[in-house]
């Protein structure tokens, strides 16, 4: 697994930038064409796009840099901070980004605030699946040790194969793992669009659905320092947690109003 898909000179691609990019692309169109089925234009979320994407990295690299800042704040120069070509964004924060931006843009150009939610939710399980194949390739988000078949080996200096071993540790492929689930919730979440019945149905079954497939993923992971419950818990199960009940909140708040706004 490498980090680069060319060089030419300065020039450098990297597969994490090309995934990461590709999924927001993949969620955006997805979604357009969603937005016409719900009386939404689709123009409407190719304005929102733009706004979208600065959303979802501000709010993954701040969480990023929060969360390692004695790194960014003692080892590393600042300008690291907005290198997010070398990975180093956090799903969760980038979730509250992108909430916080359509908030605000469903405020601002007066369209139904859950009808959109609704809209984005299954392109958001697309895009994530994408863009963690993005972390494979990077190198970041990766499992435990294990010697299964499918077991995954990065080069020489990556964490998982240090410049003093004679060989790397296979680790669990935990990336491709969250992949596939969340291109199976993207498939389950675009049939049931169709079949919603009420606003803010989809986007609150995916807070629900994400959360407890996130923390099944977590139990692959290897690349934590950090953590909780006597090395049981990650800090993604401790959010897992916050996100299914907001979810499970969200559903039982909005399910009275058991009828489709126009």
């Amino acid at each position: 697994m490498h980090k680069i898909v060319f060089q030419f000179g300065p020039l450098t691609l990297h597969w994490y930038g090309v995934l990461v990019a590709a999924g927001f692309l993949a969620g955006l169109w997805t979604a357009s064409r969603r937005a016409v089925r719900a009386g939404i234009p689709g123009e409407t979320l190719l304005d929102l796009g733009p706004w979208l994407i600065l959303g979802v990295l501000v709010g993954a690299r701040t969480f990023y840099v929060v969360s390692n800042w004695q790194d960014y704040f003692a080892a590393k120069p600042l300008w690291e901070i907005f290198a997010v070509h070398h990975g180093g964004l956090v799903f969760y924060g980038g979730l509250l980004g992108a909430s916080l931006t359509v908030i605000f843009y469903a405020r601002v150009k007066t369209v139904a605030l859950w009808k959109l939610a609704d809209v984005l939710a299954p392109s958001v399980a697309l895009g994530h699946a994408l863009g963690r194949i993005g972390c494979l390739m990077n190198g970041c988000c990766y499992g435990k040790p294990t010697d299964l078949p499918w077991a995954v080996c990065y080069p020489q200096g990556h964490e998982t194969f240090p410049l003093n071993a004679s060989s790397p540790t296979p680790v669990h492929p935990a990336q491709i793992y969250e992949a596939l689930l969340n291109a199976a919730l993207y498939a389950a979440l675009a049939w049931f669009f169709r079949r919603r019945k009420f606003d803010g149905q989809i986007f609150a079954v995916y807070l629900v659905a994400y959360s407890v497939l996130r923390a099944f993923v977590e139990t692959f992971r290897g690349d934590y320092s950090l953590y909780y419950l006597g090395g049981r818990a990650t800090p993604a199960h401790l959010l897992s947690v916050v996100v299914l009940v907001g979810g499970l909140v969200l559903y039982r708040t909005l399910a009275p109003r058991a009828s489709l706004r126009p």
